[in-house]
């Protein structure tokens, strides 16, 4: 049975996990919400204008209220940057299945940033929230998002052909990626090895 957590504060070496705030949105536009370069790699299109982010991240606000909903901004502790967001999301109760995706700003690609939040908010859903397993797919166009998969202990499963269609009207293939809560216990012995510090939640 998963236990819902909301999204707490998850701190790793680097980063700040936390909500999203509405004062969020002129960074989230300017980093990645509006650039060609992440969108390309996204269903959604880019924003053409900060309005449009703001009612997204608006509505990411709202749905805080709900325990099962699972969102975070990626902050970098040395210098408070917003660089990104992580959500889990489609929450199976049969399974205790979930999936997790990701978005981290074109000029902090190539610096683990991705691999050290996905680490983070895998070992919070297994280890805190009871996930069986995490699933994650990426556009075989863009390797590199498979490569932080891969570091993060994910193992690719297949891929489906023409699983997005794109806001360029594109169909992709994607790559499927997914961890077991048992596998990735087998590998990873101590929640340390990844969280600093958990705050604003009480574990059972």
């Amino acid at each position: 049975m998963i236990h819902y957590l909301g999204t707490p504060i998850i701190e790793t070496e680097r980063l700040l996990l936390r909500k999203m705030e509405s004062a969020d949105t002129q960074k989230a536009f300017n980093h990645w919400l509006s650039d060609e370069r992440v969108s390309d790699n996204r269903v959604s299109a880019a924003h053409k204008t900060v309005p449009e982010t703001m009612e997204r991240i608006e509505k990411i606000v709202r749905n805080y209220v709900r325990k099962d909903f699972c969102w975070w901004a990626i902050e970098r502790k040395v210098d408070s940057e917003l660089i990104g967001e992580i959500d889990l999301y489609d929450f199976d109760k049969s399974t205790g299945n979930c999936e997790v995706s990701y978005t981290i700003g074109y000029k902090w690609w190539n610096q683990g940033c991705g691999t050290e939040a996905l680490r983070a908010v895998m070992e919070f859903g297994f280890r805190h929230m009871n996930i069986h397993k995490i699933a994650a797919a990426h556009n075989i166009d863009n390797p590199a998002s498979g490569k932080v998969m891969g570091k993060a202990g994910m193992v690719q499963e297949g891929i489906i052909r023409h699983k997005i269609r794109n806001a360029k009207n594109q169909y992709k293939d994607c790559a499927v990626f997914g961890i077991l809560q048992e596998d990735y216990f087998k590998n990873n012995t101590s929640d340390q090895n990844y969280i600093m510090k958990i705050n604003q939640i009480t574990l059972q």
